[in-house]
């Protein structure tokens, strides 16, 4: 018994301490990406590679789970407001919902298992190939050249294709509201005026910003921890999927009660 209750804690110490280890490593590479990329040679053509590759290549994925978002997330809305006789109000309710909420969070889902997975293979690739090795070699600092562009890349264009997914969510939920369940099309866009304020704007593009920070993050760290071949690669590519959307996941809670508590104290 007691032997067991000693594995039990040796097992769970061992978690706590890989939990901070990979933290502490991933706040690090952040850090560093950061400062780094700030700092000559700027790697202009790097980053609009990155910002291409995470941007443009996501457009489709991302226009697509947005309308089907907002059209059934309106069939739903509708269903439940219609008990109340309030279906007006189905417009407003979709458009608050994707501008604070779902658009940030399943932009970030969607963007980390296209494009998350991309780096940590990538990179992960780079590393058990030894061709980390070789740009060190050359004098070229692996963490400015590989991370700060994706990292910079991925916080300027995680809010935009959030924007995008809002707007093709409304797109939908007006087709299926309007066109389909008849709601008038005055009040739909009046009550999705009235509701919607800048700030509700806002609070999501700052969350999506920072969800595109971690996945990137997430990302390049487990590329550059990857070792043990073609394995490794993919054991750090699925990792990457999986710590960063539940890192997502976590992390919105914190935000959001961040951000709500700074529209509160003002």
């Amino acid at each position: 018994m007691i032997r067991l209750l000693l594995g039990a804690f040796e097992w769970l110490g061992g978690l706590v301490l890989g939990f901070l280890e990979g933290l502490g490593g991933m706040t690090r590479m952040m850090v560093q990406a950061t400062l780094q990329g700030a700092a000559p040679p700027y790697r202009i053509g790097l980053l609009f590679k990155q910002m291409d590759f995470i941007g443009a290549g996501s457009v489709v994925i991302i226009a697509i789970t947005g309308f089907f978002t907002g059209a059934v997330f309106t069939l739903q809305s509708n269903l439940a407001f219609s008990m109340f006789g309030a279906e007006g109000l189905t417009g407003a309710t979709v458009a608050l919902s994707l501008t604070r909420e779902l658009s940030p969070v399943l932009t970030g889902l969607m963007v980390t298992g296209r494009v998350g997975s991309s780096m940590a293979a990538e990179i992960g690739t780079m590393r058990v190939s030894e061709q980390v090795d070789a740009l060190e070699v050359m004098a070229v600092n692996p963490v400015q050249y590989l991370v700060s562009p994706r990292l910079f890349a991925s916080v300027v264009m995680l809010p935009m294709l959030a924007m995008t997914y809002t707007m093709l969510g409304m797109a939908g939920s007006w087709l299926v509201g309007v066109r389909y369940l008849g709601i008038d099309e005055n009040v739909f866009w009046s009550r999705v005026f009235s509701y919607v304020d800048p700030d509700d704007i806002l609070n999501g593009l700052i969350k999506a910003g920072c969800f595109g920070l971690i996945l990137s993050v997430v990302g390049c760290y487990l590329g550059f921890q990857t070792r043990g071949g073609a394995e490794g690669v993919g054991r750090a590519t699925t990792r990457a999927v999986v710590v960063a959307s539940v890192t997502i996941l976590i992390s919105d809670y914190f935000i959001t009660s961040l951000l709500e508590y700074g529209a509160l104290a003002r």
